[in-house]
């Protein structure tokens, strides 16, 4: 089914305060905004997003405005209108089913997604909830006049998805303001589907609530393995450069940059943790403009695409396999090399070396090949 999401980013803020609106502070070194989006525009499941800004925040992110999934349009007066604003802007995408989420839960995850778009396979709506499991009191002047019955109360959460046909003439033919969508769309007498909520999925709405989102976010680590492997082969030279050293030797390897066998495999560890192609496809050997460079360069875009991501290295444990150079002699120079190169210290970078017991190619002294296994860390 195709979906679409709608991020409700209009509102003031007015109960948090400060001189900018919650969705564009500061958390953990990111607009709240950016977090929330990013989380929407890596869901395998979203096809468009549309992000509803107020008409005075519209230059604050270009970023997204340029991107090939959003669309950013200027909310209405409250939070129903700007919702509706979106619904409008995403008639001429065709979707069958939209979600629809407030900008300030950033929290929300993967796997909360799911839960509300497969249940949209049986139900007009669908809404994550948490079951109210507190007494609830009602009062008056600081003091309680009655108790209130929790059984069937719960606390309602975004995002909430929808038969998109379905929402939008249920918000063209509602009249005022509205709690949330679900108001709206049982109004129109629309089915909901209640689907497990999330105690993480909290809506920063006070200022406490920052420091309580940063400390749950602080909580979540995000680890990543990948692997690579690569050969080169021996022709006419002098010495050859493996990861970062230069060994003089009666021979050279061969290849379209330095040939540094054990940097590209590490390379390709980066690129295999991130999910992200791997060495040919970022630096094309077709491509004239890296013949003979130092492979730094290939090692350094892989760990700058990593950061761009959150990611830094935990270690990388690279594994030469070669009869001849020896490479114990030069191992920690080699590990001191692309540790400064990956900007970690020395004792979470291994370099190390076999032999392949005469067998084989590498057995056969007609090339070196290299294995490497790099962790990314996110937390």
């Amino acid at each position: 089914m195709t979906i679409a999401a709608i991020i409700v980013a209009a509102g003031r803020g007015t109960r948090v305060g400060g001189p900018i609106p919650k969705q564009w502070r500061n958390l953990r070194g990111r607009a709240v905004a950016a977090w929330t989006l990013d989380v929407f525009l890596q869901c395998p499941l979203i096809s468009k997003i549309i992000l509803v800004l107020h008409a005075d925040d519209m230059g604050l992110a270009p970023e997204y405005d340029a991107h090939e999934m959003v669309k950013v349009v200027i909310g209405g007066e409250n939070r129903t209108a700007s919702v509706r604003a979106g619904l409008e802007a995403l008639e001429d995408h065709h979707a069958l089913h939209v979600l629809i989420h407030d900008v300030a839960r950033p929290l929300v995850d993967q796997a909360l997604i799911k839960r509300v778009c497969d249940a949209l396979l049986h139900a007009d709506g669908a809404a994550p909830a948490l079951a109210v499991t507190d007494a609830l009191w009602q009062g008056e002047n600081d003091y309680v006049t009655r108790l209130v019955d929790r059984g069937g109360l719960f606390r309602a959460q975004t995002p909430q998805g929808f038969n998109f046909p379905a929402i939008l003439a249920a918000h063209r033919a509602h009249a005022g303001g509205a709690a949330d969508d679900v108001q709206i769309a049982r109004a129109a007498d629309l089915d909901v589907k209640i689907v497990p909520g999330d105690e993480r999925n909290i809506k920063i709405t006070t200022e406490s609530d920052f420091a309580r989102a940063a400390q749950m976010m602080g909580g979540t680590m995000d680890i990543r393995v990948g692997n690579g492997f690569d050969v080169h082969r021996f022709g006419v030279g002098d010495s050859v450069t493996l990861c970062g050293i230069n060994i003089p030797f009666e021979r050279a390897l061969q290849g379209h940059s330095d040939a540094d066998v054990g940097m590209h495999a590490l390379t390709d560890a980066i690129f295999g943790a991130l999910a992200d192609g791997d060495i040919g496809q970022h630096f094309p050997p077709s491509d004239e403009q890296w013949r003979g460079v130092d492979s730094r360069i290939f090692l350094e875009h892989a760990m700058s695409r990593a950061a761009a991501r959150g990611f830094s290295l935990s270690n990388a444990d690279i594994t030469l396999i070669c009869e001849q150079p020896k490479i114990g002699p030069h191992a920690a120079d080699m590990s001191a090399a692309l540790a400064y190169i990956l900007n970690v210290d020395a004792d979470r970078v291994s370099v190390k070396a076999t032999t392949s017991e005469k067998l084989g190619f590498t057995g056969r002294g007609e090339g070196i090949a290299a294995s490497a296994t790099a962790t990314l860390v996110k937390s």
